[in-house]
């Protein structure tokens, strides 16, 4: 049920924060640091660590490193870097989720965007510093439609066994799927200038037009975020009510662990890198199914369990926050940002993805904004998002 013009504005978000609450923000703030009911140290590090059994796989993270300085083989290599990142994406979502417990169903969404993509960036980053500007390209693409295609379906379907029919404000979902499709026209017009004028005589103007499309991008993002905080908050307000759970760390150790965690993957994402090109050559994998398939299913592991959690708990707003609000990051400030990073070191990263590269994101922004657009989901949605990804899987597989 959406509120009407007299209910007010953000009742509860996610049974937890009560933004009605009349205090500055930094007020209500600075109540959350002070609160007395919040986990001590230990309790917040004993739950960090063995909270979950998902965690057992932080035995590759010092596996990784002495692989890549012991010079062992790349599949050995690949492998630890790769299984790596997989705990710390998740610690990293269990850091944000703490951090958000308190804050409200929209910043919660938010955050979880955030910092689920924190993997993307510093991956991208590292990528772009060591020239591997298709798999910068490639791995973005890629955690674009997995957040749209494979996450938001699994999610889609995980709410389809529990209910018929899942409801979400759809006036919330359209803008962010417009301002989605927007992302994905700017991609649209290099490739169709660069295909106009040819291969040498535009790679001065796919530069020019990226860098300055890039600007344009995070301005935008910057308005989107106002929208979503600010000005029209109330279109993001759950639909359905949930127990408010306990605190499992408090929010300045959920603070200081995300910081190290970040980190740490830092260098885990780093010598997945570097490993990639040897891997790719020796073991016959194509490279942009490396970038686009695998890279962001390790990188998107926070989001997807997150989002599916919360869409078998009726919480679809969230849902989609997370699912299209991330991908909207990527597309808005994570890409936009990679390109004015590789401009100020000096590599030349463009907006400019292989034609098939592009229709494969039009043709899939399209179908989730026609399944978005009437505020409701079920099973079959879901099932169609999950096997459009299967075949974009296949198609890069033998590409």
């Amino acid at each position: 049920m959406v509120p009407s013009e007299s209910t007010p504005l953000l009742p509860a978000h996610n049974g937890i924060a009560d933004v009605s609450d009349p205090r500055p923000f930094r007020e209500r703030f600075v109540s959350i640091l002070k609160a007395e009911d919040e986990p001590t140290w230990l309790q917040s590090c004993t739950w960090f660590f063995f909270g979950s059994w998902f965690n057992v796989l932080l035995v590759f993270v010092p596996l990784s490193v002495i692989a890549h300085h012991m010079h062992w083989d790349v599949a050995l290599r690949f492998g630890f870097s790769f299984m790596a990142i997989m705990p710390l994406a998740k610690l990293l979502g269990d850091s944000t989720e703490q951090m958000s417990a308190k804050l409200g169903q929209t910043i919660a969404g938010l955050l979880n965007a955030s910092f689920g993509n924190a993997v993307e960036i510093i991956v991208g980053i590292a990528a772009l510093l060591q020239d591997e500007v298709r798999i910068v390209q490639t791995s973005m693409l890629g955690s674009i439609l997995s957040n749209i295609l494979l996450v938001l379906g699994c999610s889609f379907l995980a709410a389809g066994f529990k209910r018929q029919e899942s409801f979400f404000q759809v006036t919330a979902a359209q803008a962010s799927s417009s301002l989605m499709t927007l992302a994905c026209i700017t991609l649209v017009i290099p490739a169709a200038y660069h295909s106009t004028l040819g291969d040498s005589s535009s790679d001065e103007g796919l530069l020019v037009i990226s860098r300055g499309t890039a600007v344009v991008l995070l301005l935008i993002y910057c308005a989107y975020l106002y929208f979503q905080l600010v000005s029209h908050v109330h279109l993001y307000v759950g639909t359905a009510e949930v127990e408010p759970e306990p605190p499992k760390m408090s929010v300045i150790s959920a603070s200081i662990s995300l910081l190290c965690v970040t980190v740490v993957t830092a260098f885990c994402a780093d010598y997945l890198v570097a490993s990639i090109e040897e891997f790719a050559e020796r073991y016959s994998v194509p490279k942009p199914f490396i970038g686009l398939i695998l890279l962001p299913i390790v990188a998107n592991a926070a989001e997807h369990v997150t989002s599916v959690w919360m869409a078998m708990k009726n919480q679809m707003e969230l849902t989609i926050t997370i699912c299209v609000g991330s991908s909207i990051q990527i597309a808005s400030f994570v890409v936009p940002l990679l390109v004015i990073v590789g401009w100020l070191s000096g590599h030349e990263l463009s907006l400019f993805f292989a034609n098939f590269e592009t229709i494969v994101l039009f043709v899939s922004v399209l179908l989730v904004n026609t399944l978005i657009q009437d505020g409701k989901s079920n099973y079959m949605e879901g099932l169609m998002l999950v096997s459009l990804y299967f075949v974009i899987s296949l198609a890069f597989w033998v590409s």
